[in-house]
């Protein structure tokens, strides 16, 4: 089993976009955001930058890219438009997720088996370019056998189905999850987890020893209306270490 290490947060800041575009305007400002996550122990940022840009736009990467201090996790379709706008500003990450405009939200994981020849050129684009790419899938062999051609060193493995589940259901998918980031670590890759997670759920998947990252978001923007955005951050950041049996 590997050694327990710290567990990094990437905190999204889509839904103060969200916030911001129900209105119009400038206000919230997902910068701000993105600089109380930062001081409130946030390892990094993550933004989506959707086709239909119905949360982050690109003025907000072009502001995030001039203004972060610390890494910024740029999510995106597999787009020729998305990996020239990744390429334009190299962000530390790009991690490649499904999309469809009519969904409310990523509802699962990448075929990236299924779109290997699709994917394959833009992997390498991105990489070529130093950026750190990763792909959001499924905790299933053949997606994990399928980043490693590709030449993906990273996965998100899609935990929304766990956090919707309860009792034995939960548990296993649970089993599931766990399952998969074994395997990512014995074919050497990098495991991160997200989606749906909130303080009532993290600790089991923060427990898992070969998972590196997790990225949050809709929950701590909801939870910040409650108690703040710099309370709600630490107080994941508690729940993950505590479970993960480390200091931040």
């Amino acid at each position: 089993m590997p050694a327990l290490v710290p567990l990094r947060l990437g905190v999204n800041i889509d839904h103060v976009a969200t916030v911001r575009n129900a209105r119009g305007g400038r206000l919230p400002d997902p910068l701000r955001a993105a600089a109380i996550a930062a001081a409130a122990g946030a390892d990094g940022i993550t933004a989506h930058l959707r086709e239909d840009r119905r949360h982050i736009v690109d003025a907000d990467i072009d502001g995030l890219m001039r203004e972060l201090k610390i890494p910024l996790n740029f999510e995106m379709a597999a787009t020729p438009e998305m990996v020239g706008i990744a390429l334009k500003h190299r962000p530390h990450a790009a991690c490649i997720v499904p999309e469809k405009r009519e969904e409310r939200t990523t509802e699962g994981g990448l075929d990236a088996a299924g779109q290997h020849n699709h994917l394959k050129p833009m992997v390498a684009k991105l990489r070529d370019a130093g950026i750190r790419v990763s792909l959001f899938i499924e905790a299933d062999a053949r997606q994990l056998e399928a980043a490693v051609t590709l030449g993906a060193p990273v996965v998100e493995l899609h935990t929304g189905r766990y956090c919707e589940l309860g009792g034995a259901a939960q548990q296993a998918e649970l089993a599931r999850l766990q399952k998969g980031a074994a395997l990512c670590a014995k074919l050497g890759l990098e495991c991160h987890m997200g989606h749906g997670l909130s303080f009532a759920d993290v600790a089991p998947i923060a427990a898992i020893p070969e998972v590196r990252e997790l990225n949050i978001g809709h929950f701590l923007v909801g939870e910040a209306i409650f108690v703040g955005l710099e309370a709600a951050i630490r107080e994941m950041r508690r729940i993950m270490n505590e479970a993960r049996g480390t200091k931040a």
